[in-house]
């Protein structure tokens, strides 16, 4: 205990430079968000209001619809290609091409969508010349094909940020693992079971609790995509608060986002465990 005393005193003028990124997080997050939870007590009961409100309860039902399948299915493509180009060599060129749209931002991406899934679109018009469909499909109008349409668009743009983070882990697994597998005749899904997967938790859990956060927040592209016909818990709260001048209730929509991104992560920390050091 007092040699980790004494080398705490010894690392502590380490912590100087930390305080320019202290005090912007207080600045610039901690007192926003106290002030807004603050706020949504003010005005009136706020939470009863927001909790009968039938936009509401479905901007987070789209929230939570998002987030699940957004983070399945970007998880599972993220693994794929992440173990397809780990080998290196030409892969690399895959690599940096997949990372493109990490660059692209996100109302541009958005508008590229809604190109492909537009009412006159070029999905609508492949279905309409191959007669799959006589009458265009309605894609962003809201309900479960807008939100097809936005996990699939938040995919293409955010799959890279996870598949690196997995690449990361897969080249971190000792070789030696895999050459011992090959030579007892272990196949593939068996390796990925009992050697990848368990040696990829820490970065799983990174992984999914990174993207997990963002797509909760998720705000650009529902909104540019398909505006009020399909909200979300932060699209709901802008526009309470700038179209119908509600601060207090914009205030409690957005403190609903944040305690329910604390339960998810809580939940799943409390499910994987926290990853250990020396995996880290």
């Amino acid at each position: 205990m007092q040699n980790k005393w004494i080398k705490l005193k010894k690392d502590s003028w380490k912590f100087f430079f930390l305080l320019p990124l202290l005090l912007y997080l207080a600045i610039f997050t901690l007192v926003p968000v106290i002030r807004s939870i603050l706020m949504s007590f003010e005005g009136g009961n706020n939470y009863a209001w927001l909790f009968s409100h039938f936009r509401f309860r479905e901007s987070l039902v789209n929230t939570i619809l998002i987030t699940i399948f957004a983070l399945l299915f970007e998880f599972l493509f993220a693994l794929a290609i992440a173990l397809f180009i780990s080998g290196g060599g030409r892969r690399r060129i895959i690599q940096a091409l997949i990372l493109i749209p990490l660059g692209i931002p996100t109302i541009v991406v958005a508008s590229n969508m809604r190109y492909l899934f537009d009412t006159n679109g070029f999905i609508n018009t492949i279905l309409t010349r191959l007669g799959v469909v006589g009458i265009p499909i309605d894609w962003l109008g809201g309900g479960a094909l807008t939100l097809f349409s936005v996990v699939i668009s938040d995919m293409w743009k955010v799959t890279p940020l996870m598949m690196l983070i997995l690449l990361a882990g897969i080249e971190r697994i000792p070789k030696e693992l895999f050459e011992a597998a090959a030579i007892d005749g272990v196949g593939f899904w068996q390796r990925l079971r009992y050697i990848i997967l368990p040696l990829l938790k820490p970065f799983i859990t990174m992984a999914l609790i990174i993207r997990g956060i963002d797509t909760f927040r998720i705000f650009e592209l529902p909104l540019a995509l398909a505006g009020e016909s399909f909200p979300v818990l932060s699209s709901f709260a802008f526009f309470e608060y700038r179209n119908y001048n509600n601060p207090h209730t914009a205030a409690a929509a957005s403190t609903v986002l944040f305690v329910l991104i604390l339960i998810a992560i809580f939940i799943y920390l409390k499910l994987v465990g926290l990853p250990n050091e020396e995996t880290t």
